[in-house]
């Protein structure tokens, strides 16, 4: 593996394995959607993510991971996330290079792979009132749950210092 190689499902266990975090992960068929992955609710339970891969005007780079269903006001958020402008959707090939990760596939995980802190994590302060949370281990193909005051220890450890705010309307 090269350096500028994405870290995979298995770094990322280990990542957290090393850490002492409390890991659980569900293998399921690829899912694209929320509404794709509504039928694993009842066999996962806990917060389940909808992840917002945003920019602002100066190149900002910002993820935001919220409930589910909640709704985010993409034309007032950046008021609450500190970006320097309205925000508009990231391209996929800045989703790669900064989380290691495609569309579909976008997690709070990959901050396992920002080494260069391109981006701001950004977990909404509603989801992060369940007990746990679940994301992709990097790949929409699994779902993997974590205490949400673990989850914030692992951003933490990957060198990052999520904002907890209340993004969704």
């Amino acid at each position: 593996m090269t350096e500028t190689s994405p870290k995979t499902r298995d770094d990322l266990f280990r990542f957290l394995d090393g850490l002492g975090i409390a890991h659980a992960t569900k293998d399921h068929a690829p899912v694209f959607t929320v509404a794709e992955s509504v039928s694993l609710r009842d066999e996962i339970p806990g917060g389940h993510t909808k992840n917002l891969f945003v920019k602002d005007k100066k190149d900002n780079f910002f993820l935001l991971t919220v409930e589910e269903n909640a709704t985010v006001d993409l034309k007032t958020v950046h008021t609450l996330i500190g970006a320097a402008s309205k925000v508009s959707f990231g391209k996929p090939e800045k989703l790669m290079e900064y989380l290691g990760v495609v569309p579909g596939s976008v997690t709070a995980f990959g901050a396992i792979n920002d080494t260069a802190s391109n981006v701001t994590f950004v977990l909404d302060a509603d989801l992060m009132a369940y007990d746990i949370v679940n994301c992709h281990p990097l790949s929409n193909d699994a779902t993997t749950s974590i205490a949400s005051a673990d989850l914030i220890r692992f951003m933490e450890a990957t060198g990052h210092a999520p904002l907890v705010l209340k993004v969704t309307s």
